[in-house]
């Protein structure tokens, strides 16, 4: 299951975490590259359901591809800053459990960096619903790229508390499986270029940080201001770049 081995009450309590962090989502998570999309749906224009579409930074990829899209989240905070980046964009409060979609409505449903938080078995039946013959299903993430030094000391620091929380390949199995469905996979990457305290902010958007009461949170993000105060390739720095492996997986049920 894409809960790891979080308990019920924890698993919830975070993938509903969002609404309170929401603008800081916005501006500090990064986006998703052009070419992952491509991968996942190709060139022509199709009709697209982003689920767990968040703040709309997977949409705004899709609709610069030409893309039809359908915003879907639980969180109506998140929506809210979708709605006002892409005010065209349909977008509608749900579940990838119970999507507010008819039948055979779309030709693909994708969720970028949202999958972990789906129940595998009932989102795979909402998919196959909702998806026309020949539709595909494509999950992609971000995870930030440990190998450069002082983002492996900084994954150092965090580790403790974001077990569970990124996607592993437990996750797209689940989904081949429930899909019944061939998978491919494309690697791309992005990279931000923040300012140590925007970087301090984006971590507070994680859901674990979220759900800290405010005194381990002030804790939790001083140890991470700490690190970037003194790693060498970090240290008196204005401006840093923090890179990302992006991995997309299409899932095309048999």
């Amino acid at each position: 299951m894409a809960t790891g081995s979080l308990d019920p009450a924890t698993w919830d309590a975070r993938r509903t975490s969002f609404g309170a962090v929401a603008a800081g989502y916005a501006a500090l998570r990064p986006g998703y590259p052009a070419d992952a999309v491509t991968f996942l749906l190709g060139e022509r224009p199709r009709r697209v359901a982003d689920v767990g579409a968040g703040t709309g930074l997977l949409t705004g990829v899709l609709v610069a591809a030409g893309h039809d899209v359908v915003a879907v989240d639980p969180v109506e905070e998140m929506l809210d800053q979708l709605r006002a980046a892409y005010p065209d964009v349909s977008a509608a409060v749900g579940g990838a459990e119970a999507l507010p979609l008819p039948d055979a409505a779309v030709d693909a449903v994708v969720a970028g960096q949202a999958a972990h938080w789906f129940r595998p078995a009932a989102a795979a039946a909402e998919m196959r619903r909702v998806l026309r013959p020949g539709g595909v299903v494509g999950l992609v993430w971000n995870t930030r790229d440990e190998q450069v030094p002082w983002v492996g000391a900084l994954g150092e620091v965090l580790a403790a508390e974001s077990r569970d929380h990124e996607a592993d390949q437990a996750v797209v199995e689940d989904f081949a499986r429930e899909l019944d469905a061939d998978v491919e996979r494309f690697g791309s990457g992005v990279v931000q270029r923040l300012a140590p305290e925007d970087v301090v902010q984006g971590i507070a958007t994680r859901s674990y940080v979220a759900t800290m009461d405010d005194a381990r949170r002030a804790e939790f993000l001083g140890r991470v201001r700490e690190l970037l105060a003194g790693h060498p390739d970090t240290r008196g720095r204005d401006l840093l770049d923090l890179p990302y492996r992006t991995d997309a997986y299409r899932l095309t049920p048999r």
